[in-house]
Protein backbone atom coordinates (compact mmCIF):
# COMPACT_ATOMS: atom_id res chain seq x y z
CA UNK A 1 0.00 0.00 0.00
CA UNK A 2 1.01 3.61 -0.54
CA UNK A 3 1.98 5.45 2.59
CA UNK A 4 0.46 8.79 3.49
CA UNK A 5 3.67 10.72 2.78
CA UNK A 6 3.97 9.15 -0.68
CA UNK A 7 0.38 9.96 -1.52
CA UNK A 8 0.77 13.56 -0.36
CA UNK A 9 3.91 13.92 -2.50
CA UNK A 10 2.06 12.48 -5.49
CA UNK A 11 -0.78 14.95 -4.90
CA UNK A 12 1.68 17.88 -4.82
CA UNK A 13 3.34 16.70 -8.05
CA UNK A 14 -0.08 16.29 -9.70
CA UNK A 15 -1.11 19.76 -8.51
CA UNK A 16 2.12 21.30 -9.87
CA UNK A 17 1.62 19.52 -13.21
CA UNK A 18 -1.94 20.76 -13.40
CA UNK A 19 -0.86 24.33 -12.60
CA UNK A 20 1.87 24.14 -15.24
CA UNK A 21 -0.42 22.94 -18.01
CA UNK A 22 -3.36 25.18 -17.06
CA UNK A 23 -1.57 28.45 -16.20
CA UNK A 24 2.15 28.66 -16.91
CA UNK A 25 2.36 27.03 -20.34
CA UNK A 26 -0.51 29.03 -21.95
CA UNK A 27 0.89 32.28 -20.53
CA UNK A 28 4.33 31.58 -22.01
CA UNK A 29 2.76 30.75 -25.37
CA UNK A 30 0.81 34.02 -25.34
CA UNK A 31 3.93 36.01 -24.37
CA UNK A 32 5.86 34.38 -27.22
CA UNK A 33 3.13 35.31 -29.73
CA UNK A 34 3.04 38.90 -28.44
CA UNK A 35 6.83 39.24 -28.69
CA UNK A 36 6.71 37.85 -32.23
CA UNK A 37 3.94 40.29 -33.19
CA UNK A 38 5.94 43.23 -31.79
CA UNK A 39 9.09 42.10 -33.62
CA UNK A 40 7.21 41.87 -36.95
CA UNK A 41 5.64 45.35 -36.84
CA UNK A 42 6.00 47.34 -40.04
CA UNK A 43 4.77 50.73 -41.27
CA UNK A 44 1.11 50.60 -42.25
CA UNK A 45 0.06 48.10 -39.54
CA UNK A 46 -2.90 49.19 -37.42
CA UNK A 47 -2.27 48.60 -33.71
CA UNK A 48 -3.84 48.98 -30.28
CA UNK A 49 -1.71 50.15 -27.34
CA UNK A 50 -2.09 48.80 -23.82
CA UNK A 51 -3.82 52.11 -23.02
CA UNK A 52 -6.47 51.46 -25.68
CA UNK A 53 -5.21 53.91 -28.31
CA UNK A 54 -5.83 52.81 -31.90
CA UNK A 55 -3.20 53.96 -34.39
CA UNK A 56 -1.35 53.26 -37.60
CA UNK A 57 2.38 52.49 -37.48
CA UNK A 58 4.44 55.13 -39.28
CA UNK A 59 8.00 54.24 -38.22
CA UNK A 60 9.58 51.34 -36.34
CA UNK A 61 12.83 51.62 -34.35
CA UNK A 62 14.53 49.08 -32.09
CA UNK A 63 12.54 49.85 -28.95
CA UNK A 64 10.12 52.56 -30.14
CA UNK A 65 7.27 52.78 -32.61
CA UNK A 66 5.80 55.99 -34.02
CA UNK A 67 2.06 55.76 -34.57
CA UNK A 68 -0.41 58.09 -36.25
CA UNK A 69 -3.73 58.61 -34.47
CA UNK A 70 -6.93 60.53 -35.04
CA UNK A 71 -8.31 62.52 -37.93
CA UNK A 72 -5.64 65.20 -37.54
CA UNK A 73 -2.94 62.51 -37.93
CA UNK A 74 -1.15 63.25 -34.67
CA UNK A 75 2.07 61.25 -34.32
CA UNK A 76 2.88 59.58 -31.01
CA UNK A 77 6.00 57.63 -30.07
CA UNK A 78 5.32 54.57 -27.90
CA UNK A 79 7.56 51.85 -26.55
CA UNK A 80 7.24 48.51 -28.31
CA UNK A 81 6.27 46.84 -25.03
CA UNK A 82 3.27 49.22 -24.89
CA UNK A 83 1.67 47.68 -27.98
CA UNK A 84 -1.08 45.26 -27.06
CA UNK A 85 -2.04 43.86 -30.46
CA UNK A 86 -2.56 44.59 -34.12
CA UNK A 87 -6.10 45.43 -35.20
CA UNK A 88 -6.34 42.24 -37.26
CA UNK A 89 -5.69 40.26 -34.04
CA UNK A 90 -8.39 42.00 -32.03
CA UNK A 91 -11.30 39.61 -31.48
CA UNK A 92 -14.82 41.00 -31.59
CA UNK A 93 -17.02 39.57 -28.86
CA UNK A 94 -19.74 37.32 -30.17
CA UNK A 95 -17.68 36.44 -33.26
CA UNK A 96 -19.66 33.29 -33.97
CA UNK A 97 -23.03 34.01 -35.46
CA UNK A 98 -25.94 32.59 -33.54
CA UNK A 99 -29.35 31.56 -34.69
CA UNK A 100 -31.70 34.51 -34.16
CA UNK A 101 -34.42 32.21 -32.89
CA UNK A 102 -32.21 31.04 -30.02
CA UNK A 103 -30.54 34.32 -29.12
CA UNK A 104 -30.81 37.84 -30.47
CA UNK A 105 -27.65 38.80 -32.37
CA UNK A 106 -25.46 41.40 -30.66
CA UNK A 107 -25.54 44.84 -32.30
CA UNK A 108 -22.16 46.17 -33.47
CA UNK A 109 -20.61 48.93 -31.37
CA UNK A 110 -19.82 52.37 -32.75
CA UNK A 111 -16.14 51.45 -33.14
CA UNK A 112 -17.02 48.25 -35.02
CA UNK A 113 -19.41 50.21 -37.25
CA UNK A 114 -16.61 52.67 -38.10
CA UNK A 115 -14.26 49.79 -38.94
CA UNK A 116 -16.94 48.13 -41.06
CA UNK A 117 -17.49 51.41 -42.89
CA UNK A 118 -13.77 51.58 -43.82
CA UNK A 119 -13.70 48.11 -45.38
CA UNK A 120 -15.05 47.62 -48.86
CA UNK A 121 -16.04 43.97 -48.67
CA UNK A 122 -19.70 43.56 -49.73
CA UNK A 123 -20.75 41.44 -46.74
CA UNK A 124 -19.30 43.92 -44.26
CA UNK A 125 -20.73 46.95 -46.06
CA UNK A 126 -24.13 45.24 -46.01
CA UNK A 127 -23.79 44.50 -42.29
CA UNK A 128 -22.79 48.12 -41.68
CA UNK A 129 -25.78 49.41 -43.66
CA UNK A 130 -28.16 47.14 -41.73
CA UNK A 131 -26.72 48.30 -38.40
CA UNK A 132 -27.06 51.97 -39.40
CA UNK A 133 -30.63 51.44 -40.64
CA UNK A 134 -31.57 49.70 -37.37
CA UNK A 135 -30.04 52.51 -35.31
CA UNK A 136 -31.87 55.14 -37.36
CA UNK A 137 -35.21 53.34 -36.98
CA UNK A 138 -34.72 52.96 -33.22
CA UNK A 139 -33.89 56.67 -32.95
CA UNK A 140 -36.96 57.60 -35.00
CA UNK A 141 -39.17 55.46 -32.74
CA UNK A 142 -37.69 57.12 -29.65
CA UNK A 143 -38.34 60.58 -31.10
CA UNK A 144 -41.94 59.65 -31.95
CA UNK A 145 -42.50 58.30 -28.43
CA UNK A 146 -41.05 61.47 -26.90
CA UNK A 147 -43.20 63.65 -29.17
CA UNK A 148 -46.34 61.71 -28.20
CA UNK A 149 -45.46 62.06 -24.54
CA UNK A 150 -45.06 65.82 -24.93
CA UNK A 151 -48.36 66.20 -26.77
CA UNK A 152 -50.12 64.07 -24.13
CA UNK A 153 -48.59 66.19 -21.36
CA UNK A 154 -50.00 69.38 -22.89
Amino acid sequence: MISESTSSILMLVALFALMYFMLIRPQRKKEKQTQEMRANLKPGDEIVTIGGIFGKVVRVKDEEVTIQVGADKTKIEVAKWGISSTVTEVKVSGGAKTDKTDKEEEKPSGRKMRRLGKKEEPEQVEEFAEAVAETVSETAEAVETAAEALTDAE
